[in-house]
């Protein structure tokens, strides 16, 4: 046996990508045409051994292995079966790569895809990536419900080492085995095999995919730039709304598509030409559109109904029944709750500090509903990340309703600790909005229940809101 001297891993990764290029393969082809070259096993196992400075081969075995390396056909026909590998050893590879991943600053989850995960598409989604999940705003599985009804569908990017393509991706809590996360990508089967690790990036709205697995990642390479740029193009999307919505002002008054509330908001999305969204992720590449007639209207937080495994009333039919009243054809509840005084129907809200709870509650009947502080605290991170509260003037020509945009309050990374103390002294309040129409009396709807606070007291729950003046705008 003879000892080599291997050079850098840096001239090795040089070499792998020239010879990339050169016979138009894929990466780990040529990672595993290089290994052999060297005499190594596979490219994580010369990897390991360029590390620790030196690796030890046969002579002739590397001359032959040299002589053979010339296609990729003869490298994974001859070494494979000298070897008899599967797949080759990518610990050393993956810690590399998870390295080069917090020295450039991105944080991640890994998953690890099984062999019967692969085959049935589904894996579970580990407490790692629901940590990620939530804690970046992209989803919490704590607070969705079991069953197919309500799964959601996103759009991820599965990052290979030369193209990036879209993956649905469904995350859902099914029906049975109390209803543990699930996860799963279209196209996983071919970017990733049993037992990969596969990096889950979120870059603002967007999970990216890398596969820490197949090959090092190196400075420059494909998969970090696309990382680096999908994440400072997030860094510019509220500069490129702003814009959008600065030449919507200039181009003058909007006209009213529908009637009612929600008619301001409407009217911008049609303009943005973003499609109607009754979704509770927010509306614009992750940012959240609020839009109403003047600075004085209360501001819709989110809507949230209670928890009704734990709460009293176990529906909002239950509450109809007993605090609503008739109001021609339809018997309603439209009123609003705060803690500092009961409304006209003696509902009134408290916190129970000790459970962490808000509870709803009546003075002659007791308490009505209640709503787990985390549960609201995670509702507010997930709608308002980041918001643009738009003020509209209602100007009417002719019986025709028109806006003319007068201003944006952008707010993002809400004080979540901030949230009950302001419930507690009234600033924010919950509206109930339900209904059962008609002589249908099994047809209840709720609107609600909508959390809100005056928009001048958004500096409470953000910090440095920060205010663009349209009117000025000629």
């Amino acid at each position: 046996m003879i000892l080599y001297k291997c050079g850098s891993l840096r001239t090795i990764v040089e070499q792998i990508i020239s010879l990339e290029k050169a016979q138009k393969i894929e990466r780990f082809q040529a990672e595993q045409i290089i290994a052999t070259r060297l005499g190594a096993l596979s490219f994580a196992d010369l990897a390991r051994k360029t590390l620790d400075g030196t690796f030890t081969v046969d002579k002739r075995s590397y001359k032959l292995a040299s002589e053979k390396a010339d296609s990729v056909h003869q490298v994974n026909e001859s070494v494979d079966k000298k070897y008899e590998l599967t797949s080759f050893d990518s610990h050393p590879i993956e810690s590399l790569n998870k390295r080069k991943l917090v020295a450039k600053g991105v944080d991640f989850a890994t998953l690890e895809p099984t062999a019967t995960g692969l085959k049935k598409s589904i894996l579970d989604a580990t407490y790692s990536v629901r940590q990620v999940f939530k804690a970046a705003d992209y989803h919490d599985y704590s607070t969705q419900q079991q069953g197919p009804e309500h799964k959601v569908i996103k759009t991820s990017l599965l990052i290979y080492s030369d193209k990036v393509k879209d993956a649905k991706t469904s995350l859902y809590r099914p029906n049975t085995k109390s209803g543990d996360p699930r996860i799963w990508f279209s196209g996983l089967s071919s970017f990733s095999a049993a037992g990969d690790k596969v990096a889950l990036i979120i870059a603002g709205n967007q999970l990216l995919l890398i596969n820490l697995s197949r090959h090092l990642l190196t400075d420059g390479c494909y998969e970090l730039a696309q990382v680096s740029k999908l994440m400072s193009v997030q860094l510019s999307t509220a500069d490129e709304l702003l814009s959008r919505l600065k030449k919507i002002a200039a181009d003058g008054l909007l006209k009213a598509t529908r009637k009612g509330s929600t008619a301001v908001g409407m009217a911008i999305e049609d303009a943005l030409g973003l499609p109607p969204n009754s979704s509770k992720q927010p509306d614009y590449n992750g940012i959240e559109l609020k839009a109403g007639r003047g600075r004085g209207n209360r501001a819709t937080l989110f809507a949230q109904v209670a928890d009704w495994k734990v709460s009293p009333y176990k529906s909002s039919a239950d509450i109809l029944n007993a605090f609503g009243y008739q109001r021609g054809e339809h018997y309603k509840l439209y009123c609003t709750i705060s803690s500092k005084k009961p409304n006209s129907q003696g509902l009134q809200f408290r916190f129970d500090e000790k459970n962490d709870q808000l509870i709803e509650f009546h003075n002659d009947v007791g308490d009505v509903a209640c709503w787990p502080a985390d549960l609201l605290r995670s509702r507010l991170l997930e709608k308002h990340k980041e918001t643009f509260w738009i003020d509209a003037e209602s100007i009417y020509i002719k019986d025709e309703e028109y806006f003319k945009l007068k201003s944006i309050t952008h707010t993002k990374n809400p004080l979540i600790n901030q949230l009950m103390p302001l419930l507690v002294d009234g600033t924010i309040t919950m509206d109930h909005l339900i209904k059962r129409m008609g002589t249908n009396k099994s047809r209840v709807s709720e609107k609600g229940p909508l959390f809100k606070m005056d928009k001048k007291d958004l500096s409470l729950l953000f910090p440095e809101p920060i205010t663009y003046e349209l009117h000025s705008i000629e």
